[in-house]
């Protein structure tokens, strides 16, 4: 097995029930700083990202590294007891475990937070659901574009005269990293007491907390609309054409002075009085993005976005996935790495987004495993489970 004694998170075991994205990432964000996590799964309920899947707009499997690399694999039907006995034995060696079904699913496996404190009394459980393990909504079922609608982002997303926009991996994504947040400081808190603790946290919940000050405006008697790609101190503020089809510029200019450097940076002239201060320029903001568009359209994107950066201006290309895998500055800081495997050619990925000085030993070592790679391993060595015991149980259908 990988030996990560340097890693923040080493010595840190997690039993991981989670599916589809948001709780498989927040297992996945802990695994690349170390903790080891157990995936449990099985033949007739593999992950969604082993399988095609409508709901998340792919017909095709998708690749399961962003959410499951680092990760070990065991098989266990949890339709049966005996299946449920070696889930128990799994947490039972472990600090955290982690799931995200539908509130109720989990105790009706009969793995319920209290049970599982029997098992370990000083576990760490988190439970991730759209809406929450309480409250009228606990029983709804949710993913991503629902949790950005139930929130409030999708209604805040896109501009003033369309409709709301459905938010998609953002949602599952900060859902994940909050769930691994809150977990690192449930354990921290075990540590500190010795006590189990079940982390509750709600998808949708998240994006409420994302939408800042329209939830403000809206508790004051104001109804905030949909700002596209404006903001309602800058102008300009936006995403604007180039030379080339489809490659954007993301521009963001702050004040006046910013205003004459991009101007010099563009080599063009702007004597309207109505555009010399921010004020003017924020009220005729619908001007100023066609004068923008326009001065833009005539240059190469990453030519002219680099004259603005030397003047001063904030400005860049909206990427695309080639250009940030094949950015310099992500590969030389090891966010973009290369990962690979026995029978597959070494291909990018995210890696850890943070880095600590006392160690280099996070982010992804290793591609997520076939089903049921690990089970030597984890039946094996860490539950003592002999080649006849495993041959047994997987004849009746235990493991699966």
């Amino acid at each position: 097995m990988m030996n990560r004694d340097n890693a923040p998170l080493a010595g840190v075991r997690i039993a991981d029930f989670t599916i589809h994205a948001a709780g498989p990432f927040c297992t996945h964000l802990l695994s690349q700083l170390g903790a080891q996590c157990i995936k449990i799964e099985s033949q007739t309920r593999p992950d969604a990202f082993r399988k095609p899947h409508a709901v998340y707009g792919r017909m095709t499997a998708a690749t399961f590294d962003q959410v499951s690399a680092n990760k070990l694999s065991v098989r266990l039907n949890l339709k049966n007891a005996e299946a449920i006995d070696i889930a128990k034995r799994i947490v039972g060696v472990s600090d955290i475990a982690a799931e995200s079904f539908r509130p109720g699913v989990i105790k009706r496996l009969g793995l319920g937070f209290d049970v599982l404190r029997e098992v370990k009394p000083d576990i760490v459980m988190l439970s991730l659901s759209s809406c929450g393990q309480s409250g009228p909504d606990s029983h709804f079922a949710g993913y991503a574009p629902l949790f950005g609608a139930w929130g409030g982002l999708g209604w805040m997303t896109g501009y003033a005269d369309g409709p709301p926009v459905e938010m998609r991996h953002v949602m599952d994504h900060s859902a994940g990293m909050h769930a691994a947040l809150a977990t690192i400081a449930a354990l921290q808190q075990r540590r500190r007491t010795g006590l189990a603790q079940h982390v509750d946290l709600a998808a949708r919940e998240v994006a409420s907390a994302m939408i800042g000050d329209a939830l403000a405006m809206a508790s004051a008697g104001f109804t905030p609309q949909r700002p596209g790609n404006s903001d309602p101190s800058m102008a300009p503020h936006g995403v604007y054409p180039s030379a080339r089809a489809d490659r954007w510029i993301t521009l963001a200019v702050r004040n006046d002075d910013e205003w004459q450097r991009m101007l010099g940076a563009l080599e063009v002239q702007c004597d309207a009085p109505h555009l010399a201060t921010t004020q003017g320029r924020v009220k005729h903001a619908h001007v100023v993005d066609e004068l923008v568009a326009d001065w833009l359209s005539r240059h190469d994107a990453d030519q002219i976005v680099a004259r603005l950066q030397q003047a001063g201006v904030s400005a860049h290309v909206s990427w695309n996935m080639q250009d940030i895998a094949d950015d310099p500055h992500l590969r030389a800081r090891g966010t973009v790495t290369q990962v690979s495997a026995d029978d597959l050619p070494p291909r990018p990925a995210v890696g850890a987004l943070a880095r600590f000085s006392r160690t280099d030993d996070v982010g992804i070592h290793r591609l997520t495993p076939a089903l049921g790679q690990d089970e030597d391993y984890v039946f094996g060595e860490l539950l003592g489970l002999s080649s006849s015991q495993r041959a047994d149980l997987e004849s009746r259908e235990v493991i699966l």
